[in-house]
């Protein structure tokens, strides 16, 4: 079968052949119809993700939408494999699957549902959100980010903070739902914006890291009116850096729980129960999804288009 292959971790992914899928028991050999190009697939492809397998070569891709013998559209999440989605075939756990609604646009749900289950997923199984709660959403520009609002507003949330360094992208986060936005890039400026918009949230969803989040954790710390008031702080992305130098004196100051969110805090069991519903609001056109289909053919143009891209890629075999 042709696949995207990668035979070196300091290069893209060509389009060459692979061998087929050989489908352990319990598994299916799913035709894949669409599989997602996402930030998650480019770090495992250049090696640097935790789930990257490590070994060369290997077809990279975590999840997608692929058609069974019944002609029934599924999507799937693959284990730690070097047999990825970015392929004509795929072998994959029936367990690790679910059966779309009719009438879904697979190319949007294989756009949307990595993004937007890192934020849903997070709220259903990570911590005991309940509605009424308020969200500030760190990383409120990208992808994810933008998901994150859709996910906190459709599961109940009263008010959401989007905070992000680009102006004009958040300029757009209205229209996503945010009831507010700051331009936050770690400064002593922006700490106290942040502070004076987002102080008395109850939940904060990270994507950034790095040197902002010991910002943002000190300045709303530090303004809490009621620092007995809950506050969760969920780490789910590293844009900005893999390690954060977190003040201790924050998690004594204020009823502060720090939780992280991601492939292995969580079983494949836990997070496919919830993708049901969400696949239903993908499907149901809750979550604005802005995507570009890319022939499989072309993965090599698509892995250089992506770090300048704004769309979400997909890959169509």
């Amino acid at each position: 079968m042709k696949a995207a292959v990668v035979t070196s971790f300091d290069t893209p992914p060509r389009y060459a052949d692979f061998a087929d899928p050989v489908p352990a028991e319990g598994e299916l050999v799913l035709d894949v119809v669409a599989a997602g190009l996402h930030p998650r697939v480019r770090s495992q492809a250049d090696g640097s993700h935790y789930t990257s397998p490590g070994e060369l070569p290997f077809v990279p891709g975590v999840d997608g939408v692929g058609r069974d013998d019944e002609g029934t559209l599924r999507y799937f999440v693959l284990d730690d494999t070097a047999f990825g989605s970015m392929a004509e075939r795929v072998a994959v756990d029936a367990r690790r699957s679910i059966v779309l609604p009719g009438g879904t646009d697979p190319v949007a749900v294989a756009a949307a549902m990595n993004p937007a289950m890192s934020s849903w997923v997070s709220l259903r199984s990570r911590i005991d959100f309940e509605p009424g709660q308020s969200v500030l959403i760190l990383g409120a520009t990208g992808n994810a980010g933008r998901m994150a609002i859709r996910s906190a507003k459709l599961l109940g949330a009263s008010r959401v903070v989007a905070a992000g360094r680009d102006a004009q992208k958040l300029a757009e986060l209205t229209a996503f739902g945010a009831d507010d936005t700051v331009r936050f890039d770690g400064t002593g400026e922006a700490s106290k914006e942040l502070a004076a918009k987002a102080s008395e949230v109850d939940v904060v969803i990270d994507y950034v890291w790095g040197e902002q989040t010991p910002a943002a954790m000190v300045a709303i710390v530090t303004a809490r009116p009621d620092r007995r008031k809950p506050l969760t702080w969920i780490e789910v992305g590293s844009v900005a850096g893999l390690t954060a130098e977190l003040p201790s004196a924050a998690f004594r100051a204020a009823r502060l729980q720090l939780v992280g969110s991601g492939q292995g805090s969580l079983t494949p069991r836990e997070y496919l129960e919830h993708l049901p519903e969400l696949a239903g609001h993908i499907s149901r056109g809750a979550f604005d999804v802005d995507v570009r289909a890319v022939p499989l053919a072309e993965a090599e143009q698509a892995w250089a288009d992506a770090a300048t891209e704004r769309r979400r890629i997909v890959l169509v075999p």
